[in-house]
């Protein structure tokens, strides 16, 4: 299911807290969980970057809100209680407290000013979003647009250039680049099979790859799948399958059962990405979060 909204959070901390006892994270986390009903898988989807899961950078941004408004505290490292204040949000038993409740607390009201000032203009504004959640929408969308960009570029290459650029590619992950690294090799006409990689450094298992630098309207179609099979049977390897432009279901089906991993040009742009293949980093943004160790050591000094 879709990951709550931060502000959605916001009430079932509250209740996690309303016994007035000090709660650790875990707890908290457990708690707002189990009301929403959020799954193993949903708790683990991580943020487009990768860094966080989407669950606990939300739920952190919803003690922070509350924090903010003077409803809870956190008397010591890792440990959050509610004050007066939250237990009387909660009296008021709202559907949500979304950002506009806040706002009757003038703690939040001072918080957002100071959040939103620009150019000495003070707006009281909260989107939906988190901050965090802005900054990895815009690194999505900065990715999307530099992964059809790097496509564009890809489909300028002829057939033979794309074989060996798959192949590079594949070294940059890792894949047969040790001290013989002529077992990545070409082996365009043999049988289906465009290249051959090592998965290991020892170079015990190989990986036979087929590529198709094909147009996106010419889907990969189950057929193509099946002469693949036929051409590695036999020889002791995985297969992996790589396009430009993508593959039909029958064909993602069989090659689900054959054990075929497939790449379609989505994919393939990110993992130029993710490898830094084909890109240059243009700029480095460091996002810094408090290290409360610091203070407990000055604190017990």
């Amino acid at each position: 299911m879709e990951i709550p909204k931060y502000y959605e959070m916001h009430k079932p901390v509250l209740l996690a807290l309303q016994d007035g006892q000090m709660h650790s994270i875990k707890e908290l986390k457990e708690n707002v969980r189990a009301y929403f009903g959020l799954s193993d898988a949903d708790v683990s989807t991580l943020l487009p970057s990768g860094r966080q899961s989407v669950f606990l950078n939300r739920l952190g941004w919803a003690r922070t809100y509350l924090k903010k408004a003077g409803l809870i505290i956190s008397p010591t490292k890792g440990q959050f209680q509610i004050t007066k204040a939250g237990k009387d949000a909660l009296m008021q038993n709202p559907t949500v407290i979304d950002t506009e409740f806040l706002k009757q607390f003038p703690l939040f009201c001072d918080f957002i000013n100071q959040s939103n000032v620009s150019h000495a203009k003070k707006e009281e504004t909260v989107t939906e979003q988190t901050p965090d959640d802005e900054f990895e929408d815009a690194f999505r969308k900065i990715n999307n647009s530099l992964a059809d960009d790097l496509l564009s570029e890809v489909m300028r290459l002829s057939p033979t250039a794309f074989e060996k650029m798959v192949l590079d590619l594949l070294s940059s992950m890792g894949y047969g680049t040790f001290e013989n690294a002529s077992f990545t090799t070409a082996a365009t006409g043999d049988e289906g099979i465009d290249g051959i990689v090592m998965e290991d450094k020892l170079g015990f298992d190989k990986i036979f790859v087929q590529v198709k630098h094909w147009n996106g309207d010419h889907l990969v179609g189950r057929p193509d799948i099946q002469a693949f099979v036929g051409a590695i049977a036999g020889k002791g390897g995985k297969g992996l399958f790589v396009t430009t432009s993508s593959f039909t279901s029958h064909a993602v089906e069989y090659a689900r059962n054959q054990h075929i991993v497939l790449i379609d040009g989505i994919k393939l742009a990110n993992l130029m990405i993710e490898h830094n293949f084909g890109v240059t980093v243009k700029r480095v943004f460091q996002i810094k979060a408090l290290d409360t160790d610091v203070f407990e050591e000055y604190l017990e000094s």
